[in-house]
């Protein structure tokens, strides 16, 4: 009887932690899907920008050549982990080309420029936040894989820890400012 009632105690224990990690799992996978709204919009938006600022620096090509050959494959074609190498590479191209426009007070005067510039700056903001909660279900998801007695009921049923979304090692070095 006691083996009977410690058998249906585990089982329920292993359903309850089973459709918990699934939920956890669903959560990472939406704030994923929010995040990947906002990059897809910005992967949308640099060329754009991209394309005033060359009109106006027709001399300055790599950053432009550097976009041109990430748009050349579709965004809708990549992994999620290719999505998060991108957005990276995105974040390089997006720093040079506000370098360039620095040196150009005739573009920053321009119209499109400024509200290409303005809806950019929005969505950076919105990929901050939905950073945040992606990185905030993607904590609760892994601590609840690794942490005892979870993880035994997690390595049955073969959940893996999911990604941070973080930042590489050049994006984490101070900007100089010069005068």
């Amino acid at each position: 009887m006691v083996l009977l009632i410690a058998v249906i105690v585990l089982l329920i224990f292993a359903i309850i932690t089973y459709n918990r990690l699934v939920s956890l799992r669903n959560y990472v996978k939406e704030a994923f899907s929010t995040m990947d709204v906002y990059l897809k919009k910005r992967w949308d938006l640099v060329p754009n920008l991209a394309a005033i600022v060359q009109a106006y620096t027709k001399h300055e090509k790599g950053v432009f050549s550097e976009i041109a050959a990430m748009r050349a494959r579709s965004y809708s074609d990549f992994s999620d982990s290719e999505k998060l190498d991108a957005n990276k590479k995105i974040g390089k191209c997006l720093a040079g080309i506000i370098a360039v426009a620095e040196n150009y007070p005739e573009l920053k005067a321009d119209e499109h420029y400024s509200k290409m510039m303005e809806e950019l700056y929005s969505i950076e903001e919105d990929i901050a936040n939905s950073r945040k909660y992606y990185n905030g279900c993607v904590r609760m998801l892994n601590n609840n894989i690794e942490i005892f007695p979870f993880n035994i009921v997690a390595g049955i049923f073969g959940f893996k820890s999911a990604k941070m979304f973080e930042i590489s090692d050049e994006e984490r070095q101070n900007i100089k400012v010069e005068f």
